[in-house]
């Protein structure tokens, strides 16, 4: 009996040897939250709530559910209140975060300026090299990466199919200036309207109050609406809408989402989609396997023609029948 008791305990100390084994990570390796149970904290921060914002932070959740992490949000929205950016940046430094998404670019500039040490994964950023998040698309940086949401081309396609269908109109701008991405937005389109039949007429508003009202002094100056993805003015984008149906006037809008809300078409990424991606960049970065010195920053990599057919009736736009198979339909919400 006794020699019996020695061999179970000898093989149930042996058991707690090779369990502890098991919970350590060899030199070298890296552990995974499925190893060691570990639940990651990210503080989420986007300017505003619209629907493409909201669809970037889904679409961010999701790739690290899919990662196999678990992750705990603390989400923060500044309502569209510049004021409230640094604060809500610097309460998650305080928080001690293992990672912050910054999902658009007054809230990637707000939690850069609030850290260098925590790893931001920004989105919803339209050119993240001229807000001076990164020095450039091409190489890591020390605390930061993520993916814009300005294609390339995009505006130089928008504009080119507003002239070629809409030839000699006079396009209508609405932004707030105090937005970088839209002042770089602005000028892009400017500098695409230089050698066409079109020209443009701004009207720039402070907060989303002022929208409605700023619309209506485009009437009788504008022939066609282009609202780029300011967030300020989509936040109000129904007051738009308003006037565009009211008026007769083509909506042109920046992205999908807005299509839902009552614009008409527009050359545009699925913020879905560019929400997940860096949502895969922040999984890499929080289970170690990379630092974002490993990950420069994206573009998105898909782009497509999306047109709202019943904003299209609305707005008494005439139907050209190439658009039937040059477009990707979204309906009305």
């Amino acid at each position: 009996m006794k020699r019996w008791l020695k061999l179970a305990v000898f093989a149930f100390a042996g058991l707690i040897a090779l369990a502890a084994c098991g919970t350590n990570a060899k030199d070298g390796e890296e552990k995974t939250a499925s190893q060691n149970g570990e639940t990651y904290k990210v503080g989420a921060t986007q300017i505003v709530e619209h629907p493409s914002l909201d669809e970037a932070f889904t679409g961010f959740q999701e790739a690290l559910k899919d990662a196999g992490l678990d992750v705990e949000y603390d989400f923060q929205s500044a309502q569209g209140d510049q004021n409230n950016v640094s604060t809500i940046a610097q309460n998650f430094v305080a928080d001690d975060v293992d990672l912050i998404f910054a999902n658009s670019t007054p809230s990637a500039l707000g939690a850069l300026q609030a850290t260098s040490e925590i790893p931001i994964v920004f989105t919803s950023v339209t050119d993240a090299v001229e807000a001076n998040l990164i020095e450039s698309m091409d190489e890591g940086e020390e605390n930061i990466t993520g993916v814009v949401d300005l294609h390339p081309d995009s505006i130089r396609m928008t504009i080119d199919f507003i002239d070629t269908y809409f030839e000699g109109s006079t396009v209508g701008l609405l932004y707030n200036a105090g937005e970088q991405n839209s002042v770089v937005q602005i000028k892009a389109v400017e500098d695409a309207v230089k050698g066409t039949s079109l020209s443009t007429t701004e009207r720039t508003v402070a907060n989303s109050s002022e929208v409605q009202q700023a619309a209506t002094t485009l009437v009788g100056e504008a022939d066609i609406l282009f609202i780029v993805t300011d967030n300020t003015v989509v936040s109000a984008l129904e007051s738009v809408v308003g006037v565009a149906r009211e008026q007769r006037i083509p909506l042109i809008v920046g992205e999908p989402d807005s299509l839902a809300k009552g614009g008409f078409a527009t050359y545009g990424i699925d913020y879905h989609s560019i929400g997940y991606r860096s949502g895969e960049m922040a999984a890499d970065i929080l289970t170690g396997e990379k630092t974002t010195k490993d990950i420069p920053a994206e573009y998105p990599k898909e782009m497509q023609l999306f047109i709202n057919k019943q904003a299209a009736e609305e707005q008494a736009i005439e139907w050209n029948n190439e658009w039937d198979d040059l477009a990707e339909f979204v309906e009305s919400e």
